[in-house]
């Protein structure tokens, strides 16, 4: 393992990096005059710098590490997620929404999403609920992002994962407190260049190791056939095919988790993220905006693409280069190809082969049979070799597949790279995820309920630490497989089905009333929260509730597909529909407050 080689060049360059962060941290508290500065960079950003901050706020290790080793368990289907990303998450949100939301922002002086809602719909209540919800749910999110970051950052430095725990979340702290948004965006966009070299060199390497693009993905292809039983079961068809596709029956569960929870999910929920509509709210025109569109595409479909085709082809590196493995075949998969199901042994202390805690691997067999040997009981067999998938050699944990295969794949100094883009991609992620948490408490939630203003930037402030410690204590406790990704798709989820209606239809209808959007708000969290507390099966399992009560961990627990149908599906529709319905039967608002959101828009 490379944490045992890592030495003072590697250290020098990591504080190196650090120094560098805090000194823009410094640079945006000098910058930070008013609270305009803190809480929309003084609206005057450079549209590279926007660009670069969007995309590096967007991709963290949620989906370089989490979204990453779940491709390694379900393939390039996850590529979906990239398309959306791009076409949602750039296209149409720097193309329809960006342009709406910067010159409404302007216009209603809004410097955080739940203050945006809030004067456009002249509802207190909408900014306090809305700022309840950020700050009560985000730092879930964070937490997936914590998580990634000092997994990989304990693997490398050899050194106990609540340490490196604990490290990252104190410098993160002291530069979004410092710092505001101009210390953070700045931040960002150098972090963001990190990113995208590390990715662009990771994608290189992986293809170059496996022969080429072609041989590479022919090597993945092959073997389809090791696809594990469980997964098999719930539609897997290889790591280069997409899920069996249907309703009604288990075998299309995969399909439903993919394309609902892990496309769906998060590639629309992106349009309503707080954290990243602010940032159309920080450059002056809509020319940066067209400007930084570009910028953004490019490095999301690097950052993405890059992590979801890597974190497949791994199955295909330690089939070919892992470490090898000793048992006797049970199952012969294809023996044309040397495709095989493993028992993995090892000898005792006396000589004799035991089964290794019942452990069956699915192998990629080489070399001849060795003689016949004793494994227990008088009983003989022939043990042969093999190389397993990624999914074995990871553990089975979807979250360690990604820094296992960089640690196990890629030479030193790569390693070191890595770790700057993933502390990069983590840092930027975290410190706008912090941001948005104190600005949610302390303007969205105190100033709103008490009408103080005057010790407004210490509330937020304070905010920020609450939301750390909040999310460090949730990194703590769930460090379970899948964790990062099921965290990530329920935040999204969540801001689609509870924010995206009234966020259209504050942009694009002037029929939209207040009681429109505070009414889909509503219902929108209600119905995700209801979904993952007793349908969504894992997440209701989690949280007990369900069990508690009805002795299931589902309420359609015996009902084909609908328990791993991600909230969504279900919300964010039966939102949008209440949003246009209550709307048509309640008092439109006055043409004069109209005039003053819609200034200059042509609709």
């Amino acid at each position: 393992m490379i944490a045992q080689g890592v030495g003072i060049t590697e250290i020098i360059v990591v504080l190196i990096y650090l120094l560098v962060i805090v000194y823009l941290g410094i640079m945006g508290f000098l910058k930070t005059k008013s609270s305009t500065d803190f809480l929309v960079a003084g609206r005057r950003v450079h549209p590279f710098v926007m660009a670069m901050s969007y995309g590096a706020t967007f991709i963290s290790t949620s989906a370089i590490v989490g979204f990453g080793g779940v491709a390694g368990l379900f393939g390039m289907s996850l590529l979906w997620l990239t398309f959306f990303n791009i076409f949602v998450g750039i296209f149409i949100a720097f193309v329809f929404f960006a342009p709406r939301a910067r010159r409404m922002g302007h216009h209603l002086d809004a410097h955080t999403f739940p203050e945006f809602l809030s004067r456009r719909y002249d509802s207190r209540f909408i900014q306090i609920f809305a700022g309840a919800i950020i700050f009560l749910f985000i730092p879930l999110y964070a937490a997936a992002v914590l998580i990634g970051g000092s997994v990989f950052v304990a693997t490398v430095f050899d050194v106990p994962y609540e340490a490196a725990l604990l490290i990252f979340s104190v410098i993160i702290a002291a530069y979004v407190i410092v710092g505001g948004l101009k210390g953070v965006m700045y931040s960002d966009a150098l972090q963001g260049s990190i990113m995208f070299v590390g990715m662009f060199a990771l994608l290189i390497f992986c293809y170059a190791r496996l022969g080429g693009v072609a041989a590479a993905h022919e090597k993945l292809t092959d073997l389809a056939p090791l696809v594990p039983g469980t997964l098999q079961a719930i539609g897997h068809q290889g790591w280069t095919a997409m899920p069996k596709f249907g309703w009604g029956d288990i075998q299309y569960n995969l399909w439903w988790i993919v394309i609902s929870t892990i496309t769906l999910g998060v590639g629309i929920g992106v349009l309503a993220q707080p954290q990243l509509v602010v940032r159309f709210m920080t450059v002056r025109s809509r020319r940066e905006l067209n400007r930084a569109t570009l910028v953004g595409g490019l490095f999301i479909i690097v950052m993405t693409g890059v992590a979801f085709t890597v974190g497949a082809l791994s199955n295909a590196y330690f089939s070919e280069f892992g470490p090898e493995m000793t048992g006797r075949v049970v199952q012969m998969v294809d023996e044309d190809k040397g495709l095989a199901v493993l028992q993995v042994m090892q000898q005792n202390d006396v000589g004799l082969w035991e089964d290794v805690e019942g452990q069956m691997a699915p192998v990629k067999l080489f070399g001849e049979p060795s003689e016949q040997v004793a494994f227990g009981e008088g009983q003989t067999a022939a043990l042969q070799t093999g190389r397993s998938i990624s999914i074995v050699y990871a553990r089975g944990t979807a979250d360690e597949i990604i820094p296992t295969y960089i640690t196990s794949a890629m030479p030193k100094w790569f390693a070191l790279l890595f770790l700057l883009t993933l502390l990069s991609a983590a840092m930027s992620t975290l410190s706008s995820q912090f941001h948005t948490v104190g600005t949610s408490i302390g303007r969205d939630v105190y100033e709103q309920v008490t009408g103080q203003h005057r010790i407004s930037m210490t509330i937020t402030r304070f905010g920020v630490v609450i939301g750390i410690f909040y999310a460090v204590v949730i990194s703590f406790y769930a460090r379970e497989s899948t964790f990062i990704a099921r965290a990530t798709a329920i935040f999204f989820g969540l801001c689609a089905s509870a924010f995206l209606p009234a966020f259209i239809g504050g942009l694009f209808w002037k029929r939209m009333t207040r009681a429109g959007a505070i009414v889909s708000m509503i219902v929108g969290f209600v119905i995700t929260a209801f979904w993952l507390t007793f349908i969504k099966d894992q997440e209701a399992a989690a949280i007990g509730l369900c069990n508690a009560l009805f002795g299931t961990t589902s309420l359609l627990k015996d009902v084909p597909n609908w328990p791993v149908v991600d909230p969504v599906i279900v919300a964010l529709p039966i939102a949008a529909v209440v949003a246009i319905v209550v709307s048509l039967f309640t008092q439109p608002p006055s043409n004069e407050h109209l005039d003053r959101c819609f200034k200059g828009a042509s609709l």
